[in-house]
């Protein structure tokens, strides 16, 4: 399976955006966007650690490490993924020093099945509102979990204490990503109806607080951010290519083997062992986006003990590659352009549809040649494009606040609004840092998806543009996997065998996973019902819909399964 998500040009970005998008004093509505929590690790010494997928999957059998504890694999399997243009950079003689990374607990798993988790206030940065309820641990799990002697790792986790009674255990968050902070996400989450659950958000392995993954230094993080992501020139062409390919190399050097083990798989094993740890019979989960991709996991390796899970915003569970994410940022743009076109302060962009698009790209393409110098950094087209995108996300609340940061960009000359909504998309931090979610997104989505390689993103790009011509031709083509520093890992044909209930949602304007992905998972799982929301923005639940919300509610509090086909407008 291949593209599910794009690296590096769009991110499926944690739905925790949000917050009132107003700057006063301004005769134009602009951004005042949040910052994104960095990350901030302990750091600990630990010791040395020790062509596309096949036509058909093999099917493969459980595949125990432990008695206590088996890993089980997915009935139908694909292993042979051998994406041609990645790189196998030499074994490094001694592992990188990564935050979180520790000697194992024992030998065995049982170590691991032995810890107490240990709740505390938080005192992150990330703790939440002063005085909110909320508790914080940090847990063990393996490096590898098939050789749970080697290396451990780190993984941090904040809750939400339930306020009624009688209490139905934990309900998991997560907010997207891959690599969103789910620590964050329990600050932000909508718990109307839900007060009977303890609200847990576990940051992945890779992302957040959690062992992350640490590529180079901030310098070099910036000079791949600022490359021309559709390139015009031979010469455009090879530099995207080198700084790619010097990106994955700086993530190779700084994280080592890490990078061949924050597969969602792996994850989704993290999560099973947090489960036995807290006590929970069943696995209870909202995720958002490719939060889905967990929950939709989960559900395949653990059917026995999977819970009320809500998967919203769905991702591309299948090799269906009909529909390319830039299809959803599409129909998001034209949505927008539509509003633009009626709308008072849109005037200088046009009155129709066409007229606002023509205009917006006239003044992409005059920032290819001549970026707008905000301070000491220039908007660049890429970087203006992602400033767009990130509005996209927020659905018609953004609209207006999208308006002014492009005029004030294209009119006035002045970039910072549009390069602040670009910072905050790559996960660009006010202090010029980069937080873990620029990281760890491409690496989880580079190992849980294959490719075919270098030419084929090229002739993808193509195929990208034609059928969305702006989206698709300004994201450009997707690099990033095809020159990435580990082969995929194995990856999964789902089944949905086995499985209780399941709510798949999805948006009909969705920008960053288009509606059809939502169709194709909920095909995929037998046990499935398909909740339709008609709108645009990413994510369905808390987005001020109340049939959506009263639907989530009602299953993950009282065992309501929605009507297949529910659709709310």
């Amino acid at each position: 399976m291949t593209d599910r998500w794009r690296p590096r040009r769009v991110l499926p970005l944690a739905v925790v955006l949000a917050g009132s998008l107003v700057l006063a004093s301004c005769s134009l509505p602009l951004p005042s966007l949040p910052t994104p929590s960095a990350p901030s690790p302990t750091s600990s010494t630990r010791t040395t650690a020790p062509t596309v997928s096949t036509t058909a999957p093999t099917t493969t059998t459980a595949s125990p490490t432990n008695d206590a504890f088996p890993l089980p694999q997915p009935a139908k399997l694909y292993t042979d993924l051998t994406s041609p243009d990645r790189t196998t950079w030499p074994l490094l003689s001694e592992m990188p020093l990564v935050p979180g990374m520790v000697d194992p607990p024992g030998p065995t798993v049982d170590a691991y099945l032995n810890q107490t988790i240990a709740w505390g206030l938080c005192t992150s940065p990330i703790a939440g509102e002063l005085g909110a309820p909320y508790e914080c641990a940090s847990v063990l799990v393996p490096l590898d979990w098939h050789h749970p002697e080697s290396e451990a790792i780190t993984l941090h986790m904040k809750r939400k204490p339930a306020t009624k009674q009688p209490s139905l255990g934990d309900l998991f968050i997560n907010p997207g990503g891959p690599g969103g902070v789910a620590q964050s996400y329990v600050d932000a989450f909508a718990t109307a109806g839900l007060e009977q659950y303890t609200i847990v958000g576990v940051d992945p392995r890779g992302s957040g607080e959690s062992t992350p993954v640490v590529c180079g230094s901030t310098a070099q993080t910036q000079a791949y951010f600022d490359l021309d992501a559709s390139p015009d020139t031979q010469a455009e062409r090879d530099a995207l290519v080198q700084g790619t390919t010097d990106f994955a190399h700086q993530c190779w050097l700084g994280s080592g083997a890490l990078l061949k083990h924050i597969s969602t798989i792996e994850a989704v094993y993290d999560f099973e062992l947090i489960r036995r740890l807290l006590g929970d019979d069943t696995f209870n989960y909202l995720g958002v986006s490719y939060g889905t991709f967990i929950g939709a996991v989960y559900a395949e390796l653990y059917p026995e003990h999977a819970g009320r899970m809500v998967l919203d915003a769905a991702v591309n569970i299948t090799d269906n590659q009909s529909v390319a994410q830039t299809a959803g940022f599409e129909v998001a743009l034209h949505e927008y352009a539509k509003w633009c076109a009626t709308d008072q302060t849109c005037q200088n962009l046009g009155t129709s549809e066409d007229a606002v698009i023509a205009k917006i790209r006239s003044f992409l393409d005059g920032l290819d040649a001549k970026p707008i110098a905000v301070g000491s950094r220039p908007l660049t087209q890429t970087l203006a494009v992602a400033g767009i995108a990130l509005y996209m996300y927020l659905g018609t609340d953004g609209y207006s606040n999208l308006t002014g940061a492009i005029l004030y960009a294209a009119v006035q000359g002045d970039g910072q609004y549009l390069l602040r909504a670009a910072d905050y998309l790559n996960g660009r931090e006010d202090d010029g840092t980069y937080g873990s979610l620029a990281l760890s997104f491409p690496a989880i989505a580079c190992l849980d998806a294959a490719d075919k390689g270098v030419d084929d993103a090229w002739r993808q790009w193509d195929a990208d543009a034609a059928a969305s011509p702006f989206f698709g031709h300004y994201m450009g083509p997707n690099l990033t996997c095809p020159l990435w520093s580990a082969q995929p890992a194995p990856q999964i044909d789902f089944t949905g065998a086995g499985d209780p209930p399941l709510v798949v949602i999805g948006g009909t304007g969705d920008n960053a996973t288009p509606y059809q992905y939502a169709q194709w998972m909920a095909d995929k799982f037998p046990s499935a019902v398909l909740v339709t929301r008609e709108g645009v923005g990413h994510g369905s639940y808390d987005s001020g819909n109340a049939c959506i919300d009263s639907a989530v509610v009602d299953f993950l509090a009282k065992g309501v399964v929605p009507k297949d086909g529910l659709t709310c407008s």
